[in-house]
């Protein structure tokens, strides 16, 4: 299976398509601070010489702060400055230094699914045409090795020149297109020695012809053709179905949806038309198109894409939605929140792609070696052809043995050994509802041998419930919802739930990390948060609930007491993580009585509480410079320092923001066994790298000196070469049939404990 091969179009072809800028300028995505993000399509990317030839033509561009090609949805991101040394950018460049630079066509993406389409219609035509014209010469070929006349021999001889020579500029041009853009720009790629053994093949046999040579290969130069082009159009299937998930994702995004307009009127509108602000109709049996709230109507929604479970969950207005769920009983008018590419399922694919498109250390490997295969693969056909030539004095057969020799060592396996094993574990990890953001984050996973635990949301499910509400002034507990609902921390939401009427209203309210949250009024400054926070003085006690202080002037006003559950499956995965030998710990700003009794509860090896989010980042420090390769697991504001600072890191769905962007995994449904699942798909993933890289190199070691010795035609080469990719593909989709540890939590594992987190810092 050969690789690169640009499109059809010339490179003035390509000048002349190139999108507008205002088509461009449309696409782009706002990063903030002068900086947009553009994703171009480029179909015929197919390794990784074909990526680092487009990524350096980009970073070369000035206006290019980072371009990054992934493989499987042939997607170009580019991130660009809007202003260069007090000039405006005008996007067309970036489109323009990938089609003079490289020969690459390249244009807006849009549709994965009809460009993949395309080209695998195109390829299984070249195997039509070609697989034809290989049996009709091989049928005149038959009287040739019984012993045809002279005449006979030379009328049939050139009938197969004659049915070669379009089957070979036919299914030839993904190879011929490939090469020369590669050479005619000073370098050579993974196509050029396929192109130079089929035009070498066909060119011998003609001369043969000519001369009228007893001895033509018009039936293996085709023959090769045809099994190259096998290989590739299987390599291009397997490839649809190593990135399924992705493409299913695609497919759960509706094409449009129909919004409400101020007069009452409807209109049917593109989903890359709807803004944030835009009144969406939602009929039953309808996906929705972008996050947004649901303003009237009521409905069940599937929402399994979001957190795997397969229960409804009923709506009604004021519930947040999000793109990709399905109504399934009733009609909902919805308010935008996003437009769709930076909605909830836009965001999943996005984590989808970016697992493949990575560079992880394999996969700079791998593409460092396919760097200089090319010219190593030339200068050993050169050598063999010499060797033969000059040493067996017969030139005829030199040039078949370096035919050979240009087939048999391309390196389509050892391309492929490490990006196809990243996107089926990325898809097989999204099937259990895990986001991985890239690539490395698997290698990392796989080479950790500690996992630490923040304690509120993540080890417990931070929805606590309030223990003393009967004891507190309804008027303290005005006071603390209104300063309360101004955070998304799980007591802060609790304490705003709780309360029913008005609430007091302030003059600022601000949120300190770790802290708690601090209001002004005219009369009084107010704080909730911790002992030490509220009221300047810590005071541990024993109780094993988690409490929350409400102050005026530093004066205590009121003490919230509350208390957690536990996590579905913390316990089932701290059995799972120990039984691997991972050490377990908790890091907790909450109370030592509370964090020591979970500790307990999930039999975690070491805890650590009252800690501030320096703290928790200074405690992964402290592991990881003892040696340890650290995974941290946390869900808040607080944690995401920490979870930079780890050698790698998880945070589940309903962590905040800033939380999911620190982390480099992201867990959907409820339960903890997505910690252990993880691990096991992150070491079965590496160590099936590892194999496809020892497939791949074991191939070559086999075959370079087989065909060195002259013991392989032209055409078992393409067959070796292309099972030598198929079997290094295959080995990858092995991930699909592996468990893993795989587990499934049930909702009868969580147990009600008092384990609660204290405001602000847990």
């Amino acid at each position: 299976m050969s690789c690169c091969a640009p499109g059809t179009e010339g490179a003035l072809e390509l000048m002349g398509a190139l999108p507008s800028t205002e088509e461009l300028m449309l696409s782009a995505r706002d990063l903030g601070g002068g900086r947009r993000q553009t994703d171009l399509g480029v179909p015929d990317v197919y390794c990784g010489a074909c990526i680092a030839t487009i990524e350096k033509a980009l970073n070369d561009v000035p206006s290019v702060e980072k371009a990054r090609v992934n493989l499987s949805t042939k997607r170009v991101s580019v991130v660009w400055r809007e202003i260069v040394d007090g000039e405006m950018t005008d996007p067309v460049d970036i489109v323009r230094a990938i089609a003079t630079s490289t020969g690459y066509s390249a244009h807006l993406f849009n549709d994965v699914e009809e460009a993949s389409d395309a080209m695998k219609a195109q390829l299984l035509r070249g195997v039509a045409v070609c697989g034809f014209a290989a049996a009709n010469i091989m049928l005149l070929s038959v009287s040739v090795w019984s012993g045809a006349d002279a005449s006979t021999r030379d009328m049939f001889h050139w009938i197969s020149a004659m049915i070669a020579a379009p089957a070979l500029i036919y299914g030839g041009r993904f190879y011929y297109q490939s090469a020369w853009n590669a050479v005619r720009r000073g370098r050579t790629n993974m196509d050029v020695p396929i192109a130079l053994a089929i035009t070498l093949s066909y060119s011998v046999s003609l001369w043969e012809t000519m001369h009228h040579g007893q001895h033509v290969w018009f039936d293996a130069t085709v023959s090769l053709l045809f099994f190259l082009l096998i290989g590739r159009a299987l390599d291009h299937i397997m490839r649809e179905r190593a990135r399924a998930s992705i493409s299913g994702l695609a497919r759960l995004s509706p094409r449009g949806a129909m919004v409400l307009g101020a007069d009452g009127g409807r209109e049917y509108r593109p989903v890359s038309d709807i803004r944030p602000g835009d009144r969406i109709a939602i009929a039953a049996g309808e996906r929705i198109p972008v996050d947004g709230i649901v303003e009237s109507g009521g409905s069940d929604l599937d929402v399994s894409i979001v957190n795997g479970e397969s229960a409804p969950l009923p709506v009604a207005a004021g519930a947040a939605v999000q793109a990709g769920m399905l109504s399934l009983t009733g009609s909902l008018v919805l308010k935008a929140t996003a437009a769709a590419r930076d909605s909830f399922l836009s965001e999943i694919m996005s984590l989808m792609e970016a697992a493949e498109g990575s560079r992880a250390g394999y996969r700079r490997l791998a593409d460092r070696v396919a760097q200089f295969y090319s010219p190593a693969v030339h200068l050993l056909a050169i050598t063999a052809f010499l060797f033969w030539g000059i040493f067996g004095g017969d030139w005829k057969h030199a040039m078949l043995i370096a035919i050979a020799v240009l087939i048999i060592t391309c390196p389509c396996a050892l391309g492929l050994a490490v990006p196809v094993v990243q996107v089926v574990a990325a898809g097989r990890l999204f099937k259990n509802g895990i986001m991985v953001k890239d690539g490395s984050a698997m290698e990392r996973l796989a080479q950790v041998d500690m996992v630490v635990f923040d304690k509120t949301g993540t080890l417990t499910v931070g929805r606590p419930r309030l223990l003393n509400a009967s004891e507190i002034d309804p008027a303290y507990l005005a006071l603390a919802a209104g300063l309360a609902g101004h955070s998304r921390h799980p007591l802060s939401q609790t304490l705003y739930t709780r309360h029913v009427g008005s609430l007091p209203l302030f003059d600022s309210v601000e949120e300190r990390p770790g802290e708690g949250l601090y209001g002004r009024s005219e009369d009084h400054q107010y704080r909730l948060g911790s002992r030490r926070f509220a009221c300047g003085h810590h005071h541990a006690g024993g109780a094993a609930s988690s409490e929350v202080v409400l102050s005026a002037d530093g004066v205590e006003l009121a003490t919230f007491r509350f208390e957690d559950r536990a996590r579905v499956g913390a316990e089932a995965a701290m059995r799972d993580l120990r039984s691997r030998h991972l050490s377990t710990a908790i890091l907790s700003g909450d109370r030592a009585a509370v964090v020591e009794r979970l500790a307990r509860r999930l039999s975690l090896g070491a805890w650590q509480a009252d800690l501030s989010p320096r703290g928790k980042t200074d405690a992964v420090t402290a592991f990881s410079e003892s040696g340890r390769a650290v995974m941290m697991v946390g869900d808040g504001i607080n944690d995401a320092p920490a979870l930079r600072a780890a050698h790698v890191s998880m945070a589940p769905a309903t962590a905040a923001d800033i939380g999911r962007q620190a982390a480099d995994f992201v867990f959907m449904h409820e339960s903890l066994s997505a910690v252990p699942f993880a691990y096991d798909m992150s070491k079965r993933a590496g160590s099936l790298i590892r194999q496809n890289f020892g497939l791949a190199i074991g191939y070559n070691v086999i075959a370079v000196p087989i065909a060195l010795a002259g013991y392989a035609t032209p055409l078992i080469a393409a067959v070796a070469m292309s099972t030598s990719s198929l079997i290094v593909v295959a080995n990858a989709l092995r991930l699909n049939h592996v468990r893993a540890g795989e587990r499934e939590a049930s909702s009868t594992e969580s147990a009600d404990l008092d384990i609660s987190p204290e405001a602000r810092t847990a």
